[in-house]
């Protein structure tokens, strides 16, 4: 009786210790799994043009002829505008300040298309100020006197609201953000992550490199991200760079902004002016601004960019392609600029939007946003009106999360980490140790029985 008891206790043991085991592996997959984020979806192009009560929908709405953009004042408030009294109480009653001006914004495009069809002169720039109802011309350090007088002469022909300035440095692109990605022709930052629904690529500046150009995620060239499949340079800013997995990996929808942290992309839209937005670059790290302009046009040395986004936020060289965007919104993939971060300058921004649609790709987000938003890759989501409805000195970059590189982090990388499996690994010790106690106590008890029979039998 009992040696049946003891053969009882030592297989509940054992199948306690063997238990133990398969609940401490199983706690050790699940807390890998769980550093994992919930997955990620497309999200289609999505603007605030068509968004009721916004700044875009009313001039939409009055048209460019009795309006003259719209922007966000100091206390984050919706400004248009407007040529005449109907357009003004019209803006009025949908709950924006209306402020009238001397010039529509039919009259501001006439200007622009003027300045185009100059003489072409690399280091200059214009934009259209929508809080003076101007255009402003701007010229670098290496733009002559010479040039300086014939653009000045083409300026004063327009009208007096053409505003010429002369800016300190020069107007180039930031070759040389997010995490850096690296060719033969320098190094540039990756932008966001985005998808056609079969491949995902890499959203970053389109003079980084052209069509071909090989990237990498170290000097030494070991690690290979992929390859340029599609660029868009001069004319426009823009290139896909194709990941050579096919996958973005984990953290798709995150983008870097130093020191292991980074911002979770929940959605995409176009930024307004006045509207306080941020910047990631490999080379600077994260900054803000406000955004000064937008279909900005600028005269590179390589060449003349349109539609671009202008702001006062710093960046420098190896910043190229990095990410711009404001509560957690993807806006723009830095394009060039002048000035660095220690004396400021001027940036300006390819906007995701419109190169989203000319490349016919989705940004890729988290699970939840594209859930809350009804998103999938077949339907448009709702307009986020989140990064222009609130006091521009509020606004936040997005929320935080760890960033784990381009690509992410492995699986085997989630398993090595001891925050993971502290827990599960305890439980496997515990059921190991109480494994091999058995089992000596079985061996040892074997070995006392063989003397007492040995004994017994030789005397």
């Amino acid at each position: 009786m009992r040696h049946a008891r003891r053969r009882i206790v030592r297989r509940v043991t054992r199948l306690a210790a063997v238990g133990g085991l398969l609940l401490g592996g199983a706690m050790v997959t699940q807390a890998a799994m769980a550093s994992e984020s919930s997955g990620t979806a497309a999200l289609p192009f999505s603007s605030t043009q068509g968004a009721p009560g916004t700044g875009a929908s009313l001039v939409s709405e009055l048209g460019t002829a009795r309006t003259a953009g719209t922007w966000l004042n100091a206390q984050g408030r919706t400004v248009v505008a407007v040529t005449d009294a109907g357009a003004a109480a019209r803006v009025k009653a949908a709950g924006a300040q209306p402020k009238m001006v001397s010039h529509s914004m039919n009259e501001l495009k006439a200007a622009t298309s003027t300045l185009r069809a100059a003489p072409r002169v690399p280091g200059t720039a214009w934009v259209m100020d929508y809080t003076t109802n101007q255009v402003v011309v701007q010229a670098d350090t290496t733009v002559s006197a010479s040039d300086w007088a014939g653009m000045s002469k083409v300026a004063s022909g327009i009208g007096s609201y053409v505003r010429m300035e002369r800016t300190k440095g020069t107007f180039t692109t930031r070759l040389n953000g997010a995490q850096p990605i690296l060719s033969t022709g320098g190094r540039c930052s990756a932008g966001f992550n985005v998808t056609n629904g079969t491949t995902d690529f890499i959203l970053t500046a389109g003079h980084c490199g052209p069509t071909g150009s090989t990237w990498f995620a170290d000097n030494q060239g070991n690690q290979q991200l992929g390859q340029t499949v599609q660029s868009n340079f001069p004319g426009n800013d823009f290139s896909l760079v194709q990941y050579a997995s096919g996958s973005a990996g984990q953290g798709a929808d995150i983008v870097a902004i130093g020191n292991g942290n980074g911002v979770r992309i929940t959605g995409v839209g176009d930024p307004a002016v006045g509207e306080r937005v941020f910047r990631s670059g490999s080379t600077s790290g994260l900054h803000d601004g406000q955004v000064k302009g937008l279909d900005a046009t600028v005269n590179y040395p390589e060449g003349t960019v349109t539609g671009l986004i202008e702001t006062n936020v710093c960046a420098e060289p190896g910043d190229s392609g990095g990410p711009m965007f404001s509560e957690g919104i993807a806006l723009g993939v830095t394009s060039g600029g002048s000035g660095d971060c220690t004396t400021g300058g001027t940036t300006f921004f390819q906007p995701v939007t419109k190169a989203m649609q000319a490349l016919g790709v989705q940004l890729i987000v988290s699970s939840q946003a594209a859930a809350q938003q009804g998103a999938s890759p077949s339907s448009a989501p709702s307009a986020s009106a989140t990064h222009s409805a609130i006091a521009p000195g509020s606004t936040s970059p997005g929320s935080t999360a760890p960033s784990t590189g381009v690509a992410g982090e492995t699986l085997l990388a989630r398993l090595t980490n001891p925050r993971n499996i502290g827990p599960g690994m305890l439980v496997i010790g515990g059921s190991l140790i109480a494994l091999v106690a058995t089992r000596w106590f079985r061996a040892e008890k074997d070995r006392n029985e063989y003397r007492r029979y040995y004994s017994a039998t030789w005397g």
